[in-house]
């Protein structure tokens, strides 16, 4: 059985900003206390980095990246979407901040490739039951597997099923802790839509979530977990999330945790043979106008790809290409973004055994400590 490739990748934000340049805007309005309308994140974008344009075929976004899929031939594409998918609703009250992207664009995601959309996130509520309804909706009629939201916790917390050769399954589960912003009534419930929460990241929960796991794994099937978990800015992992994946691994509850929430790259760990990355940052987002957060700069895009051994999931190697943001367009990193992306995965002083090893000029491998998959 040959290897498995997979695509992960960290926050997918085309709500907002990026819908509004696309073929289908919808309304503008992103009920913010300072802008007042999403055309104003392009206006700011322009300022800094040039004309973006208007009417964007579904794939411009994408830039750099779709050459990249091309040539490595991933066999699924998972990433965080965070944001509605949705033309009704209502914004939920006494929130910051509310993405959506218009339905009719939704070809966009389809444009990258991607399979699964990981919804346990902070923005998939945005608009309220009505808006997580009309999402899941749309991104199953286009062919879109889901995890982590749902019509209730049942379905919130069952994984997205991925086919893999031979017969075999890739079964993607996913929740959010209220540390990325999650509200606490976004939990679902049995009469409840909302999002698969963990209101801790306790051995508890660990083992609730494992036990979740147990229930629909069944003999021969990988599993990746997929994680909102903590702030947006900062480059230490938090103890607590690195004892929550290794407690999942050492349960054999996850063969990858795929962490986000971060606005930029976490280091990535190796443990017991298998991946995790706690935080891949954002993939595309509308931000080129709001510039760095102090030392963080909210530029940085990677694309992770993975490849496992399918009969035991570990991880045989990893390849990260940096990309950066330019006129919400992804394009490969310049000298100084590259640099700045090595020191965040690099975890200096954090002891995760993992360094980066150049591979074909403007890519990484990565080599860990321990035993080859």
């Amino acid at each position: 059985m040959p290897p498995l490739t997979l695509l992960l990748a960290g926050d997918v934000m085309t709500g907002r900003g990026i819908d509004q340049v696309l073929r289908h805007p919808g309304a503008p309005a992103p009920h913010e206390a300072w802008v007042h309308d999403a055309r104003d994140y392009v206006r700011l974008a322009e300022q800094v980095s040039g004309p973006i344009g208007r009417d964007l075929a579904d794939t411009e976004p994408w830039g750099d990246a779709l050459a990249l899929v091309r040539e490595m031939a991933p066999r699924h594409t998972i990433a965080n979407l965070e944001t509605a998918v949705t033309a009704q609703g209502s914004a939920w009250p006494d929130k910051g901040v509310h993405y959506r992207m218009h339905p009719a664009n939704v070809g966009c995601l389809r444009a990258l490739g991607l399979g699964c959309c990981v919804l346990a996130n902070n923005h998939v509520l945005d608009w309220g039951a009505d808006g997580l309804s009309q999402t899941l909706q749309v991104l199953h009629a286009a062919g879109l597997a889901t995890a982590g939201a749902g019509p209730d916790a049942a379905a919130a917390e069952a994984p997205a099923v991925l086919p893999l050769d031979g017969g075999q399954r890739l079964l993607v589960f996913a929740a959010a802790e209220p540390g990325s912003g999650v509200p606490a009534d976004w939990a679902a419930t049995a009469r409840r839509p909302g999002v698969a929460l963990l209101p801790e990241l306790s051995y508890a929960r660990a083992d609730r979530l494992a036990a979740t796991v147990d229930r629909h794994r069944r003999a021969g099937d990988l599993v990746l977990v997929s994680l909102h978990w903590g702030g947006n800015w900062g480059p230490q992992v938090p103890a607590a999330h690195r004892r929550f994946a290794r407690q999942l691994i050492d349960r054999d509850a996850a063969d990858v945790v795929h962490g986000h929430s971060s606005h930029h790259p976490l280091p990535v760990e190796v443990y017991r043979g298998r991946l995790i990355l706690y935080g891949c940052g954002d993939l595309l987002n509308d931000y080129e106008g709001i510039g760095p957060n102090g030392e963080l700069r909210s530029d940085l895009a990677c694309l992770y790809f993975a490849t496992l051994q399918p009969r035991t999931g570990r991880l045989q190697g990893l390849q990260i290409v940096p990309m950066q943001r330019r006129r919400f367009r992804l394009r490969r990193a310049d000298a100084a973004a590259r640099e700045a992306t090595a020191r965040l995965l690099a975890g200096t002083g954090q002891g995760f055994g993992t360094r980066l090893l150049p591979q074909g000029g403007d890519r990484w491998r990565l080599q860990w400590d321990g035993p080859p998959a």
